[in-house]
């Protein structure tokens, strides 16, 4: 290929080939022209243009049909479909068949000028962008769980710790970090796995269904039972049974989960019959438990026999080394669907990727990859493919560079959010130690302890000074935690909350 860009004319119209020729060649381009789809396609299948120009409507090929064979024999090349006729169908079939954009005849010089110029950007980013590697190339995606960090591996240590055992453990983590696949891999590593694995959404299932869902009903316990149904419970019988949002239960369903794990046995709604049932159980959280059962709205004894073993999940921004190799897991499996063309991530892309802090965790991830996925051109994901939020609230790193100790500093979040979330990750340096000046004042104090923590902290102040508060009043109460929340005005389950977020010995 020559020195100046490319651009392959195919169109049946003489006047309007003389004309597109004359301008493009005029603005630098080096213009190739065809009178015919079946002309084009051996024009492009030997000259290999970077732009091609495509009429719709000719006699013989189509434009739709050349569009189909030239994303075959020049799979890198920008092709923008002409046409009279711009029907929601012919924007809809265009894009699907590949091309990179539709223009609508009439058109005037400094459109189409525009529409190649931009045609030749996305070529040019397409093939000199670097893509970027997952570190781990060999990863066993099998499980279905993605992560060589730290935090990975503790869940990882613990799965293996508790798998061969009928412990029940519960799940905690945000939302979107992936507890009922945890579930699903503790259930695959036990010596119930070819037993039954049943996932029960609690908060999905309304309140007066939940009972019969879960332990069944008899014929006529109730409207519209009109046959005996066996619940979730009867049916798992030698399994594992995994209760999702288990914090959203009524207090009567939880009476008779407790009798379930207690005994091992169950009634169906509207029987008198016991059932023995010998089940496994997991449970799933993003609600702070110890809340709830201070608050009367969760039995305590239900929660002990629950909480026997808790694994905690971390958020993806605390774990961001891991995004490159779940990009890459999520392509591998959008590609083996064939739902996508998309097989790999530019390295301006993947950093974009890795400095965006995902407060949707794992499932905002893969929701994004997958719409990147379908908007890309080609083979490689874009910056310019990734959604407008995640673009515009990242702070693009090096993937290269980062550590399995890196969690992301987001921006400070209003107290309502913080009190829910609680703070990110921070430095645990201490602060008001090193300051050797003795303030005046109780304001000198405040603005020492301001500027103090400008130095060590670009973001997320109110996180940095709430951890060092926890600190120095623990330091205070010799670690008693009764105590330090008594003295900072929480609750001890808010608290203990702040203790396992702020990963504070």
């Amino acid at each position: 290929m020559s020195e100046s860009p490319t651009v392959l004319v195919i169109d049946d119209d003489t006047d309007l080939r003389y004309s597109l020729e004359r301008v493009l060649s005029s603005n630098g381009y080096n213009v190739l022209a065809a009178a015919s789809g079946e002309e084009g396609l051996k024009v492009a299948e030997k000259e290999q243009p970077t732009v091609i120009l495509l009429d719709n409507r000719m006699g013989g090929m189509s434009g739709m049909e050349t569009l189909q064979h030239l994303r075959h024999t020049n799979r890198d090349a920008m092709i923008i479909l002409m046409t009279a006729f711009g029907t929601t169908q012919t924007a809809i079939e265009a894009m699907k068949f590949g091309a990179f954009d539709y223009i609508i005849k009439p058109f005037d010089t400094k459109k189409i000028l525009s529409l190649t110029e931009k045609a030749l950007g996305a070529y040019e980013d397409l093939n000199q962008e670097k893509s970027y590697t997952p570190v781990l190339n060999t990863e066993d995606y099998e499980e279905g769980i993605v992560g060589s960090s730290e935090p990975m591996q503790e869940v990882f240590k613990v799965i293996g710790q508790v798998a061969a055992s009928d412990v029940t453990v519960m799940i905690t983590g945000e939302s979107g970090t992936g507890k009922e696949l945890v579930a699903r891999c503790i259930c695959q590593h036990s010596h119930r796995s070819s037993k039954p694995f049943i996932a029960v959404n609690c908060a999905a299932i309304p309140e007066n269904l939940i009972e019969s869902e879960l332990f069944g009903h008899e014929k006529g316990s109730f409207t519209g039972a009109t046959t005996q149904r066996r619940g979730k419970f009867e049916l798992c019988d030698g399994g594992t049974i995994f209760l999702d949002e288990i914090g959203d239960m009524t207090l009567s369903t939880q009476t008779k989960i407790l009798r379930a794990i207690q005994e091992g046995e169950i009634q169906r709604v509207g029987g008198t019959e016991t059932i023995k049932v010998d089940v496994r159980l997991t449970a799933a959280t993003n609600k702070d438990l110890e809340q709830l059962v201070e608050e009367k709205e969760f039995r305590e004894d239900l929660y002990y026999r629950l909480n026997v073993v808790r694994l905690r999940l971390p958020a993806l921004r605390e774990r961001l080394v891991d995004v490159p190799s779940l990009v890459d897991f999520m392509l591998q499996k959008l590609s083996k669907g064939r739902k996508t063309k998309a097989k790999r991530v530019s390295e301006e892309a993947m950093g974009i990727l890795c400095g965006y802090p995902w407060p949707g965790n794992v499932r905002e991830l893969e929701n994004a990859i997958y719409r990147s996925a379908v908007i890309a051109q080609g083979e490689t994901i874009l910056k310019k493919d990734l959604p407008d939020d995640v673009l515009s609230a990242s702070k693009p790193v090096d993937p290269s560079r980062l550590g399995t100790s890196a969690p992301f500093e987001a921006t400070a979040p209003d107290i309502s959010e913080q009190e829910a979330n609680g703070p990110a990750p921070v430095t645990p340096e201490p602060l008001l130690g090193e300051t050797k000046v003795e303030p005046s004042s109780l304001k000198d104090a405040y603005d020492m302890l301001y500027h103090k923590l400008r130095e060590t902290a670009d973001e997320n102040l109110l996180g940095v000074l709430e951890k060092e508060m926890l600190i120095r009043a623990f330091e205070e109460m010799e670690g008693n935690q009764v105590k330090t929340a008594s003295l900072l005005g929480i609750t001890r389950a808010t608290l203990r909350k702040r203790i396992e977020q702020f990963d504070l010995k």
